[in-house]
């Protein structure tokens, strides 16, 4: 079907953050295949454990015991301090089970129509439920009608949480990203998620962070929440946590531990142990390399540079980001800049028409950061003259 604006290009293989085209070319990835390939392609740890899981047992479903799954279990409620793990294939998936989870929890507490506020600019993923989440009318378009049971406020705005709190009695939980992806690289202010706990804790709400982008490392640590210092009640995973191999997750803790129980969800593939296996080996190289601190410095030095060397475009509205998830805002829509980028062998993306987004491996080198930094600098003063 349709459904793809692909760009005229075919990669055959790739080996760390480098790409190869089926005519021979190389590329400079700089968005990790959507902040996928947090360890670069072809990493040979995670390789050799899919190789080996492959070659041992793909499959068997959750009607049996999964060991695999249980030691990843273990390792992400270790990390993010949450108790319990629900596995899946993506994060869409992932932020339905927490749909899922903040409706239970709101019908057990007697609430006929549970309702989760969401935020404008957000993006939770294309299936009903989620696109229903979704602060994009062109997501939702032509879908209609939507799932109820969704108040849409602005971001990083805590006074318009406030107000919902006190004209609506119907309200469950709250769903942000803590920082929105899609949505342009927004970056709340400093006391925004610590503000949101809050409110959810004076009210009984759950707190539920979408950090399908931001997680496994990308922010500079584990999740982006623990920037803030906040814990959620529930937090979903996908993208970056099996480096490629679709593997998605749903955490939860506090009010939303145990909310879901026998027969309420499931997944065939969920979970399965070649899934968790490249988890697991991911989840190891992030720790053993100390790629979260590593995505912190990179990302600050490249967040410098770029601010450096296009202070002088006045095309520029800013340079943002957490990590090694950073956005250039332009004053005018700027997709062409990924075509123009691609005919100079570098991968890059653009979002909400007019920031250019930046999610490189974690593992990127000094030097193939100033190759991404001479390559794009010039096209964005070029394209902004």
């Amino acid at each position: 079907m349709a459904t793809y604006a692909r760009q005229a290009v075919a990669f055959e293989r790739g080996a760390g953050v480098w790409l190869w085209d089926t005519q021979g070319e190389r590329y400079l990835d700089a968005l990790s295949g959507i902040a996928v390939c947090g360890l670069g392609h072809a990493h040979p740890d995670v390789a050799r454990a899919i190789a080996d899981q492959a070659a041992t047992l793909v499959h068997t479903s959750n009607l049996y015991q999964v060991p695999l799954q249980a030691q990843l279990a273990a390792r992400l409620t270790a990390l993010s301090g949450l108790k319990q793990a629900f596995f899946c294939n993506s994060g869409a998936e992932a932020n339905e089970a927490a749909i899922k989870i903040a409706r239970k929890y709101g019908h057990g507490r007697d609430i006929a129509v549970p309702t989760i506020v969401v935020a404008e600019g957000s993006f939770h993923g294309r299936t009903l439920a989620t696109l229903s989440a979704t602060g994009s009318r062109k997501v939702q378009a032509g879908f209609e009608p939507l799932v109820q049971g969704f108040t849409r406020v602005p971001f990083d705005d805590l006074e318009a949480l406030r107000r919902v709190a006190e004209h609506q009695r119907d309200v469950v939980a709250v769903l942000i990203e803590p920082v929105q992806g899609e949505g342009g690289i927004r970056v709340p202010s400093a006391d925004y998620l610590a503000g949101v706990r809050a409110l959810c804790d004076q009210h009984g709400w759950l707190l539920m962070l979408d950090e399908i982008q931001t997680g496994m490392g990308r922010s500079g640590h584990w999740f982006a929440c623990q920037g803030a210092g906040v814990v959620p009640d529930v937090m979903t995973l996908a993208k970056g946590l099996g480096n490629g191999v679709p593997i998605g997750a749903c955490l939860a803790g506090g009010k939303a531990a145990g909310v879901l129980q026998a027969g309420n969800h499931g997944s065939t593939f969920g979970g399965n142990p070649l899934a968790c296996r490249a988890a697991l080996a991911t989840l190891d190289v992030i720790e053993r390399d100390g790629l979260t601190r590593r995505a912190a410095e990179l990302g600050a030095r490249l967040q410098g540079a770029l601010r450096e060397r296009l202070a002088g475009c006045a095309g520029v509205v800013d340079v943002r980001g957490v990590g090694l998830l950073i956005g250039i805002e332009l004053d005018r829509p700027c997709g062409a800049l990924v075509q123009r980028a691609l005919d100079r062998r570098l991968l890059i993306n653009v979002t909400a028409e007019r920031v250019v987004r930046l999610l490189p491996p974690l593992i990127m080198s000094d030097d193939e950061a100033a190759q991404l930094l001479d390559t794009l600098c010039p096209l964005i003063v070029d394209f902004c003259a």
